[in-house]
């Protein structure tokens, strides 16, 4: 199984709970995440909190929305989940039961993801309401890069510490065309069994269902140049 997360460094650990503290002066909300911006190692055994069993029966997919816990929100509807999926290719949801739009609970504030393929199912978390996520260790290239493409923010508000700050657009084509997408790709994946060739498949499929499918950075540039002469108005 597979999920979009950030994996820990125990050697930060002191570092952390200090710049936890200070932040939680400047905001309830704005903790900085104990994660690293990294991907591609191999994260603890985390299912989710609530398992569907798969039926195997060949309905089509239901949708189960869930609270997304005090400081957090969903990201997208159960509509837009349903008109994003309608535009792959439909063989890639032949093992798809159940999306659901999950809580933030301890242990995922603990290991944040922004997804998670299990099973038959695809699950998409909630973020801070703010739309800003804050790090005590700077991203890795991969991370970086990725959240860029899709129009997230970087910067470095303090010393020790990094924040990613989305607008509603961006992290809305963010979960749909990135999120969705990549852990639909696990789903579809029957051929790949480590978690490196895993990983490498579901963000090519990604890229290539997600991103270039919807117009890639041409699209994106345009939108945003809309975006800045509408605030400039």
């Amino acid at each position: 199984m597979a999920s979009h997360h950030y994996a820990q460094n125990a050697g930060l650990r002191q570092r952390k709970k200090a710049l936890r503290a200070e932040a939680l002066t400047r905001s309830p909300r704005q903790a900085p995440r104990a994660m690293l911006g990294a991907r591609n190692q191999r994260a603890p055994f985390s299912p989710p909190e609530e398992w569907h069993e798969p039926n195997e029966a060949g309905d089509e997919y239901r949708i189960v929305v869930r609270s997304p816990g005090a400081g957090y929100r969903h990201i997208v509807t159960p509509a837009d989940v349903r008109q994003r999926l309608a535009q792959v290719p439909q063989h890639f949801l032949k093992g798809l039961e159940v999306v659901q739009l999950a809580s933030m609970t301890r242990k995922k504030q603990s290991f944040p993801c922004y997804g998670m393929q299990w099973g038959s199912t695809l699950y998409l978390y909630p973020i801070e309401e703010t739309l800003e996520e804050h790090f005590v260790a700077p991203p890795r290239p991969e991370i970086y890069n990725e959240a860029r493409m899709y129009g997230g923010r970087w910067d470095e508000p303090g010393p020790g510490w990094w924040r990613l700050t989305w607008t509603e657009a961006a992290i809305r084509d963010f979960y749909l065309n990135n999120i969705l997408i990549h852990e639909l790709g696990h789903l579809v994946d029957d051929r790949n069994t480590t978690y490196q060739d895993r990983e490498r498949y579901a963000e090519w499929f990604a890229v290539e269902h997600g991103y270039r499918a919807t117009g890639g950075a041409a699209a994106r540039q345009r939108s945003g140049r809309r975006r800045r002469r509408h605030h400039g108005q």
